[in-house]
């Protein structure tokens, strides 16, 4: 509203104009309080008096009251929306053609790559689509038509892709069917050294040795039938499917993000984790203490364990030997993330070398206490050692898949960082002039090093208007405040500097958005939205 208060008193008196700006739709002009100021008197507020020190002997008060009629804003006024033209190509059908005989509107990209892009108006595209099909009922039709041509291409390659995996299948056996699923199944985002480098080292490494690993111990167990062998040899087993689960969750964790996966994929990396956790659960350990209790209820007698004893020794060493080369990377990875190696591995910050870890550690303790229970059972000759030893080795798997269970669910339900980060990147925000406060943070774990931040950001409006008229020709402004004498020249002056003052308030969360970034590598989605 405008409100417009009016005073006249028979003697002069100096008006003062004041402006207030109740929201974005309503704009006030009105006369303020009125100041008087005589050269003869001394008095200067209030009404100027007469000679003889009394009240003014007539006066006249009129007050009106000017408002503005507020904007009822329908439908229609949403054909003043901006459209990208890859949505005016999908949503209305144009061509690229179509697009280039209509307004071209340049607007601040959202993008950190590129400036500024350009738009179109709603209401341009929307006549241009009903040129050139015609009428609605006809651009429908032809969006349902396009919907169905693109269900019928994804069947297809679905279909092909089952087709080719079959072909792959009866071709090369069950054996090599995982290997070759892993060869033909490559990172999108075009990182060919996913595993020659980092946590996919680590796991096709310790595959290579699991995998060796199980075939002689399975032979062992095959010429000693001890319960022991056989509990590492399900246990070597086990590590070599987790293992290669986790080398299919590292191929897929590097893909790039889609319309359907926006923050990527970077969780498979967990996924994977968290089911080769339950299968160290369900297959190792479940086997062992079967075994086990098996062994302690009809107790057979052990063949010569030299052999036993020849691969155990084997297995120790190449155990041995994949556990270091997990130690390492995980050192490296604390060290760059500025934590020691206990906090690196408590936090599952690399998942897949987490199970490399665990796994090996766990082998090579069930190793030692396979062959301590082994030899027991030779010096004494009681078969209930070899079996105590199976569900000595099935523990000590089952504890190993709970760790990883919990940590990976704890990073799958999103883990916030540390309370230090959180307030290192607090303390940025609120270090800017432009920001009086900041509320409601949330900074995510998304695994692999990348952080999700949110915040509700309280901006001072003086520093943002005073950036806007910055970069104006102040001469210029000031010629239209004094151009302005009605309400609607009022209501165009206000709309016009507070569309762009907007603007402004978007450029410098984009800019806070920016800087955040660039400090802050491992802050990849930043969401700061204006309280």
């Amino acid at each position: 509203s405008f409100p417009l208060c009016y005073t006249d008193w028979k003697s002069g008196g100096i008006h003062r104009l004041w402006f207030n700006l109740l929201d974005c739709r309503v704009a006030c002009l009105g006369l303020g309080k009125v100041q008087y100021y005589s050269s003869s008197g001394s008095s200067k507020d209030g009404p100027p008096k007469s000679p003889s020190g009394d009240a003014p002997s007539a006066e006249k008060v009129l007050s009106v009251r000017a408002v503005l009629k507020k904007r009822e804003y329908g439908a229609k006024y949403t054909q003043n929306n901006f459209i990208t033209a890859v949505r005016a190509m999908n949503e209305f059908c144009l061509k690229p053609s179509d697009l280039e005989q209509l307004r071209k509107i340049r607007r601040r990209s959202p993008h950190d790559d590129t400036e500024a892009f350009t738009v179109f108006l709603r209401s341009d595209v929307e006549a241009k689509a009903l040129d050139v099909w015609g009428s609605p009922e006809a651009l429908a039709r032809e969006r349902k038509l396009r919907k169905e041509v693109e269900r019928e291409y994804q069947e297809t390659i679905f279909l092909f892709l089952v087709f080719f995996f079959v072909c792959l299948f009866v071709s090369y056996g069950d054996q090599n069917f995982t290997f070759l699923c892993l060869c033909f199944i490559k990172p999108r985002s075009g990182k060919r050294t996913t595993f020659l480098q980092g946590p996919g080292k680590v796991v096709m490494v310790a595959i290579c040795i699991n995998g060796l690993n199980f075939f002689f111990k399975l032979l062992a167990w095959v010429y000693t039938g001890s319960a022991s062998m056989f509990s590492e040899a399900i246990h070597s087993l086990a590590d070599t499917c987790n293992q290669a689960l986790l080398a299919l969750g590292i191929s897929q964790s590097v893909r790039n993000p889609d319309a359907i996966h926006p923050y990527g994929f970077s969780n498979m990396r967990y996924i994977a984790s968290l089911i080769s956790g339950v299968g160290i659960f369900m297959m190792g350990a479940g086997l062992s203490w079967y075994h086990g209790i098996m062994g302690l209820l009809h107790p057979e007698p052990i063949e010569s364990l030299l052999w036993a004893y020849c691969i155990l020794a084997g297995s120790l060493v190449s155990e041995g030997a994949t556990l270091l080369v997990a130690i390492n990377e995980i050192k490296k990875s604390a060290h760059q993330h500025g934590l020691s190696f206990y906090e690196y591995v408590m936090q599952s910050r690399d998942p897949s070398t987490n199970v490399v870890l665990l796994e090996d550690t766990a082998a090579v303790l069930g190793v030692i206490l396979a062959a301590g229970c082994m030899g027991l059972t030779s010096l004494t000759g009681n078969p209930y050692y070899d079996s105590l030893g199976s569900l000595g080795v099935g523990t000590l798997l089952g504890a190993v898949s709970a760790f990883l269970i919990y940590t990976n669910t704890e990073a799958l339900l999103g883990r916030s960082i540390q309370a230090e980060r959180v307030q290192k990147l607090t303390e940025f925000l609120e270090n800017d002039p432009a920001v009086r406060a900041i509320h409601d943070v949330k900074a995510t774990d998304m695994g692999l090093s990348k952080v999700r931040f949110k915040a509700e950001v309280d901006f001072d409006g003086r520093v943002v208007t005073r950036s806007y008229l910055e970069k104006q020709d102040i001469d210029q402004i000031l010629n239209d405040i004094q151009q302005v004498k009605t309400p609607e020249e009022l209501e165009n002056f206000m709309l016009k500097h507070g569309e762009n003052i907007i603007d402004t308030l978007g450029a410098e969360v984009d800019r806070l958005e920016k800087e955040l970034k660039q400090r802050n590598p491992e802050v990849r989605h930043v969401d700061l939205e204006i309280l």
